[in-house]
Parts: C-alpha cells; structure tokens; sequence
C-alpha cells in the first residue's frame, strides 16, 4: 500500500511539475510575441485616433453620400476590434458615408480610467465625430448594449439624430434581469478573462475563433489586439453602470425618431424579441424585421440586413421630398 502511495505521490509531483513548466513556457511565449507586436498594434492603419478626453480614440470614416451611418459597438472587449469586425457589412453601403466608433477600450483605441456611463460614453463619441469632421445628422446603428447609447444620444441630442437603426440593440427591459448579484458575477468573468489574457493562454485558443475569410495580416492583428486587450478594465467596467444607465434613460420618454429594428431569434436572452417589439410600438414611425438567425444579425444574415436598411433609408428620402 505504501509502494502504491509513493507511486500516486511520484506521478502527481511530475504531472504537477509538467503543468508549472507547461504555463511558464506559455507566458514567455506570450510576452515575447506581445512585445513583437507592440509595433504592429502601433503602426495600424485600419483608422484614424482623433484626440477626445487626452486621449487616442479610434475612428473609421469612408464614403460620401446624404446619409451617415454610425455602426457602434456591442458590450464588452471581447469583440478584438468594432472596426475589423463591422467594416465587411457596413461597405455594403456605398452610397452613404461609412462610420465605425471603437470606444475606449474597444479595438485600438486607449483605456480610459475615469467614469463608463452612458453619459459619457455618449458625449466621447459625439466629441470623436467631430475631431474626425463627420458632422450631423447621424443614422445610428447600434448593436447590442450599445443600443443604450443610442436611445440616451436621441434622448438628449435629438438635432443630431436622422434615424436608428437597431442591428439587434438592446433596450432598456433587455437588462431586466441584471441585479447586483449578476453584475458581481459578469465582473468576475472579466477578471477570468484578463487572466487568460495576461497568463498567455488566450492565445492558444484565438486562432480557432478567427473569421476564416481574413487575411493572414488580419488574423495577426486580431491576434495582437486580443492578446493585448481583452477582458480589459476600461470595457469591463461598463457593467457597472448598467442599472443607473438604466434609471437615466428611463427617466425620460422613448425618442420618437424614425426606427428601424432588425431582431434576431431571441436566443440571446429570454424575452429579447417581446422587448423590442415593445420598444417599437411606442414609436410612431418605427418598423420592425425579425430574421431567423443568432444575435450578430449582420453576420449571419449580411443580405436581409442591407435590404431592409436601404429600404428603411429611402423611406427616409421619401418623406424629405
């Protein structure tokens, strides 16, 4: 029995030892290959930083035409970069002025330490347009949570606002479920994430979740940015403004702009769809298009996402002239 007991503790010890070496291999890897890519995350050019709050945001703008579509970003830093990740589906509008906002914390723009509320979230992209010289009006195209920040946008800046248009974007009732308890529970999934991040094993597993229509170039700078960012503070910390966010913009009425909501199949999360039918029928000019298909409604239904947006903006044009 003693034999047995000192083999276990042999095999135990070496498997233990073959894990710790396993994990600093891992680690050195990784903070050489950040380090290598420091310049590749410095030399990007996929945007443009303009200057908001002291510090680099990023910014895609392309395009001309009467409209200005503004794509904003859902929840979180796992999504590597708005830009890389919005860009494929939002040149399908040549006839419009293209923008794609990376928030702070978000793709290649800086973190930012100070507050995450909707209040500010909102006057930083409003102050990044204009450093970029996109003015107004803008049609918003909100994805997700960031549907928050379009609704309060409209709200409090409504000269500013042609049109929503909902890419699946949360209302104010999507969060109806989120108390203390979860919100404790999100951030502790964060703060898992940035210990992958920071212990190199994200990087084990990136290369698997990479659109395989990406260049090689791409996937690397993907690679780079996730490597570098994810799960981080300044993304994080959003949550923790969810339900005074909430209070904020609920304290005043539904903006009554011309809308759009594209609505996945709900899976997302139980009464997603009930909520945005909802949110619609408290607007007088507002249609709604649910598709068959995951949250990332422009990923995976690109074509019925174009034709009801060029549908819902020459509606617009219809009702100018």
């Amino acid at each position: 029995m003693k034999k047995v007991l000192k083999v276990t503790a042999k095999v135990l010890l070496i498997l233990i030892v073959v894990i710790l070496i396993f994990l600093l291999g891992v680690f050195v890897f990784n903070q050489i290959m950040r380090s290598n890519e420091k310049a590749l995350l410095e030399n990007q050019q996929i945007g443009q930083f303009v200057e908001v709050d002291g510090h680099n945001m990023n910014i895609f703008v392309s395009g001309e035409g009467e409209h200005t579509l503004v794509f904003m970003a859902g929840s979180g830093g796992g999504s590597s970069s708005p830009i890389m990740t919005y860009k494929p589906f939002a040149q399908r509008f040549d006839d419009c002025k293209v923008v794609i906002i990376e928030k702070f914390g978000y793709g290649f723009s800086d973190g930012f330490d100070g507050s995450r509320d909707v209040e500010t979230r909102v006057r930083q992209n409003r102050e990044a347009l204009k450093a970029a010289g996109v003015e107004g009006s803008y049609i918003l195209c909100p994805h997700s949570y960031s549907g928050l920040e379009a609704i309060y946008w409209a709200q409090n800046y409504p000269d500013e606002i042609e049109a929503i248009i909902g890419l699946d974007m949360a209302v104010t009732r999507s969060y109806d479920s989120y108390d203390e308890e979860l919100i404790k529970s999100v951030n502790s999934s964060d703060s898992f994430k940035r210990t992958l991040r920071d212990m190199g094993l994200l990087r084990l597993f990136v290369g698997g979740t990479l659109p395989k229509e990406f260049t090689d170039e791409e996937k690397n700078l993907i690679t780079a940015i996730m490597c570098s960012t994810y799960g981080n503070e300044t993304a994080a910390n959003e949550t923790n403004y969810i339900i005074p966010d909430i209070e904020v913009i609920d304290s005043k009425s539904v903006p009554d702009v011309p809308t759009l909501l594209i609505i996945s199949d709900g899976t997302i999360a139980e009464g997603w769809v009930d909520f945005g039918m909802d949110y619609a029928s408290s607007i007088s000019e507002a249609i709604t298009v649910q598709l068959d298909c995951g949250h990332a409604v422009y990923k995976y239904e690109p074509e019925r996402c174009e034709e009801a947006m060029c549908e819902f903006i020459e509606s617009l044009d219809s009702e100018r002239y």
